[in-house]
């Protein structure tokens, strides 16, 4: 597979990692390097779920972050509809500003977890509940930074990766070459498009930067999220060496299989598809469902 996307490997932006150990999530301020602007990558609303709290001292430290560094926020990027986190871009955005987008197939996920949540009319499953929706190969601006949106389903069906400059953000799509790839058995998921997906990514330069979404040290050692194109195709233990794609989807289907659910997938699914909004009840309090029997 050739790269048809257009991208700028002269261009680095200053990228600036935030690790939450609660959800193994890293979040990313991303700097334009010929601007004071910047765009946040998957951010992260704390949540104390046995409690049914919700706090927020991960997104304050990179609002302070932004604001330390004198930084002016434009964009608010979700790689995809997270079942493993909760995101904070609506509190992010009432402190700093910015403007909220996802890949436009996540009205396809409001449309299959509507259903599963039993939400009624007022749930928008339009996406209207983000700022911008990119379609693949949709370029948008971090100050002068030109940036690229990439279409890379099967973890789930709004997964977009997000080229800025030389670095780019694969959300679940991939992991650090020891840590493989994402699974791919949640509702829409597909380990075959996934494949397709990794190839899209692989066929960037070899020397774009790659930078994950969640790293879980495999086999003891640190935490880790930052890898290049070319140290994946040599090295991830799912997808490098040529792997090819039926072997790819045997080993991703039986190792699916043997996976639980990710502990907040119930809270994280019902807020997520909501631009990081929590649901409210009829009375306007702020409410959760928990489906019995209906993930699966």
């Amino acid at each position: 597979m050739t790269n048809t996307y257009p991208v700028n490997m002269d261009i680095t932006p200053e990228v600036e990692a935030f690790f939450d150990e609660a959800t193994n999530t890293i979040s990313y301020i991303v700097k334009d390097p010929a601007s004071d602007a910047c765009a946040i990558v998957d951010s992260v609303m704390d949540i104390d779920y046995a409690a049914g709290r919700i706090t927020f001292d991960h997104a304050d430290a990179m609002i302070a972050r932004v604001k330390e560094r004198g930084l002016t926020l434009e964009w608010i990027i979700e790689t995809h509809v997270h079942a493993d986190h909760l995101s904070a871009a609506p509190y992010i955005q009432q402190q700093l500003g910015g403007k909220i987008g996802i890949g436009d197939q996540i009205t396809v996920v409001q449309e299959t977890f509507g259903k599963v949540f039993n939400e009624g009319t007022e749930f928008q499953r339009d996406g209207s509940q983000f700022d911008a929706l990119f379609q693949d190969g949709d370029t948008y601006k971090v100050g002068e930074m030109e940036c690229l949106a990439i279409y890379t389903p099967g973890h789930t069906p709004a997964c977009m990766a997000h080229v800025m400059g030389n670095a780019t953000f694969v959300g679940d799509t991939l992991f650090m070459p020891d840590g493989g790839s994402a699974r791919a058995d949640f509702p829409g998921g597909d380990a075959a498009t996934l494949y397709d997906s990794i190839q899209k990514v692989l066929a960037l330069p070899d020397e774009m930067r790659l930078f994950m979404c969640h790293d879980y040290g495999p086999n003891g050692r640190d935490i880790e999220w930052e890898t290049t194109v070319g140290d994946e195709k040599a090295h991830n233990i799912h997808v490098g060496q040529g792997k090819s794609k039926e072997d790819f989807v045997k080993f991703r289907t039986e190792r699916d299989a043997t996976l639980d659910m990710p502990k907040l997938i119930i809270p994280s699914l019902q807020v997520n598809m909501r631009a990081g909004e929590i649901p409210t009840d009829k009375d306007g309090r702020q409410m959760l469902k928990v489906p019995v029997n209906g993930l699966g």
